[in-house]
């Protein structure tokens, strides 16, 4: 099935959406932990280039991203969780968070969930204005979706 679910958090600032994909969680996370990667995956088509920042992201690492939501911009987002194959969270100057957790299923499968969570944000009124808490769990779903594709070639 390539379609992803999403998950009701009964939270309406946290988000959340999950696939199962066929491949080992080792994979997964080193698309998932390369910041050059995630434009690959983006369902929002949001990310238009990484600019900064290593190539395996790690806890405590930044990277920058030139991004476009209604107008361009550039971002930089810091590593805030980290546990090698299993999760990865980041976030920005807005404090909003992003995050992805693996659970292995078996040695071929994993179970991935893609979390945003708006809770911590600074300015509600710029999720409002740009209406991420509408939008955000769908571009999550085609993000699992694309990053499924990718991770089963």
């Amino acid at each position: 099935m390539n379609r992803a679910e999403i998950i009701d958090t009964g939270d309406s600032k946290r988000k959340a959406v999950k696939i199962k994909i066929q491949a080992p969680a080792e994979k997964i996370f080193s698309l998932l932990s390369d910041p050059r990667k995630h434009r690959l995956f983006d369902g929002s088509k949001t990310i238009q280039a990484n600019i900064s920042g290593p190539t395996k992201l790690y806890l405590g690492a930044k990277f920058g991203m030139s991004m476009r939501i209604k107008i361009p911009y550039k971002i930089t987002n810091q590593v805030i969780g980290y546990e090698e194959n299993r999760k990865i969270a980041w976030r920005h100057l807005m404090k909003h968070v992003w995050s992805y957790e693996l659970k292995s299923i078996n040695s071929g499968e994993t179970e991935v969930t893609e979390m945003f969570d708006g809770n911590p944000a600074v300015s509600q009124w710029w999720l409002n204005r740009t209406g991420a808490y509408k939008w955000v769990d769908k571009v999550m779903a085609k993000s699992l979706v694309k990053l499924k594709e990718l991770a089963e070639e």
